[in-house]
């Protein structure tokens, strides 16, 4: 069974957010992690770049395959989790403490129409 923090968002693309102030930081979810396997590598977005909702806006290799992250939330990147370029592997340790990318500027309603957790693990269950 994924863990599914009740504190976050999620996004049917496996996505969760979670909000401190006015940034929202964005990660993948245990479930994905799972499903992606060992991951090596991530490619993330450039700090200024602005994406809309649903917009591919980072990608996530393992050794089974790569995997396109779909920006749950139109906004700006005003931050990345460099770590991840030398330990990839850190979203496998822990998913929700290893952010990919911090948006600010984002899209209020976007958030607000995301999955709380309960919705979420219902969505999981009906895959």
């Amino acid at each position: 069974m994924s863990s599914i923090p009740e504190v976050l968002k999620y996004s049917k693309d496996h996505e969760w957010v979670r909000l401190d102030g006015d940034k929202a930081y964005v990660g993948i979810t245990d479930h994905a992690q799972n499903e992606l396997g060992e991951i090596v590598y991530v490619e993330l977005p450039s700090v200024g770049d602005t994406f809309s909702k649903d917009e591919e806006i980072a990608t996530v290799e393992s050794v089974k395959a790569a995997s396109a992250i779909t920006n749950p939330l139109a906004g700006e990147v005003v931050a990345v989790n460099e770590a991840l370029d030398d330990e990839p592997e850190l979203v496998n340790t822990d998913c929700y403490k290893h952010h990919l990318y911090v948006l600010g500027s984002f899209d209020k309603n976007d958030y607000e129409a995301l999955m709380d957790a309960s919705s979420y693990a219902e969505f999981l269950e009906s895959l």
